[in-house]
């Protein structure tokens, strides 16, 4: 979950200070010292990369692991005796799956059925929920779900990589050990702290949600274990090997979770949610197109808007594009027609700056490689 990062880079660190209207994280002037480039985000001046650059940043998380500030992600604190009754009546999934002390994933949806948010929600405790949204929608989800914005008090630390949670054991070994998808508190030199076995990469790791005023000591200590910080250009390449949909791309409006291959978010049995109507026409129907991965033969990508074609027919368009630092090929996801005649290993075109770059199909998850699945 997360809007696109910008393909422009944006201005470097050190230059002209930003607009007013551009919020800094609490680890902004971490990032500066740091050399980091930084870009306008969703309302945020962040990180896109830092100097060892994007590619080298997305290796070291899929072989090591990585550090991300991803502040700028909101979070809606709901409580009280009837919060748990508000979510459930508000977003997609069922929190009767899960318990206090758990994550889930789930969708608010519009009531066409399409998704205006992707979003996790820690149940922290039986009175507590931390609901977090991407950050242009706070203020859409909290008009939704009522409850307090506490984005401003506090900093998020992403640790991921195959080596995040030995290194960050180093730091916190009771924020290492938090299960996948479960959420528990921990203590960092005294102060209060927040810690989630979720993340954005394809990769095992942490989210610790760090008070704002101990945040650049935490970041600090995390990057002194030997976890190197990575920006949102390694994290959106990340998201995209791996599968994972961004909003305003792979969800948002007009896509809904059915289309997106997301059915699983819905919790089809716990009774009435905000657009269940609309996705139960459609889950009768069957969804009118389906997203799907395309693998270029070479390094370049089909980008955003890219035309698909088949037999000199369209049949979808490309929602994200990337170059695979690990695959070292052009990758892309589309929605398609669901009714084209094309399947998992047929050859298709994407119309690129007016030519036909050759792909093709895939599944959605293009790292590890099946035979590699970990």
């Amino acid at each position: 979950m997360n809007e696109a990062v910008p393909e422009a880079a944006g201005a470097a660190a050190g230059t002209a200070p930003p607009r007013p209207s551009l919020r800094r994280t609490p680890l902004h002037d971490a990032h500066v010292a740091l050399g980091a480039k930084l870009v306008e985000f969703g309302g945020w001046e962040m990180p896109v990369a830092y100097p060892a650059g994007t590619v080298a940043e997305h290796r070291a998380c899929r072989t090591a692991a990585v550090a991300f500030d991803v502040s700028h992600l909101g979070t809606v604190r709901v409580g009280g005796a009837h919060a748990f009754d508000l979510l459930q009546r508000t977003l997609t999934n069922d929190l009767g799956r899960v318990a206090p002390g758990r994550a889930q994933y789930t969708h608010l949806l519009d009531e066409d059925g399409s998704v205006t948010d992707d979003i996790i929600v820690w149940w922290v405790d039986e009175a507590r929920f931390d609901v977090m949204p991407n950050a242009s929608n706070t203020d859409r989800v909290r008009a939704a779900v009522g409850g307090e914005d506490t984005t401003a008090t506090r900093a998020v630390v992403a640790v991921q990589g195959p080596s995040a949670r030995e290194l960050l054991a180093g730091v916190s070994p009771r924020a290492a050990a938090v299960g996948r998808f479960r959420v528990a508190p921990f203590e960092w030199e005294g102060v209060p702290c927040l810690a989630a076995g979720t993340g954005y990469t394809g990769e095992d790791g942490v989210e610790c949600a760090v008070p704002a005023e101990a945040a650049q000591g935490f970041w600090e200590a995390v990057l002194a274990a030997g976890v190197a910080p990575a920006g949102l250009g390694a994290r959106d390449t990340l998201r995209l090997e791996a599968g994972l949909p961004l909003h305003g791309h792979e969800l948002g409006p007009g896509i809904t979770p059915l289309q997106a291959g997301l059915g699983w978010v819905v919790g089809w049995d716990k009774g009435p949610f905000r657009g269940r109507d609309a996705l139960e026409r459609e889950r009768a129907a069957g969804p009118r197109r389906h997203l799907r991965g395309l693998v270029a033969d070479g390094r370049q990508p089909a980008r955003e808007g890219a035309t698909v074609t088949a037999g000199g027919s369209e049949i979808g368009a490309v929602t994200s594009g990337n170059f695979s630092p690990m695959l070292e090929r052009g990758i892309a996801l589309a929605l398609i027609d669901a009714g084209a005649p094309v399947t998992v290993g047929d050859r298709v075109a994407a119309v690129v700056r007016g030519r036909e770059l050759a792909v093709t199909v895939s599944r959605t998850r293009f790292w590890p490689p099946e035979q590699e699945e970990r």
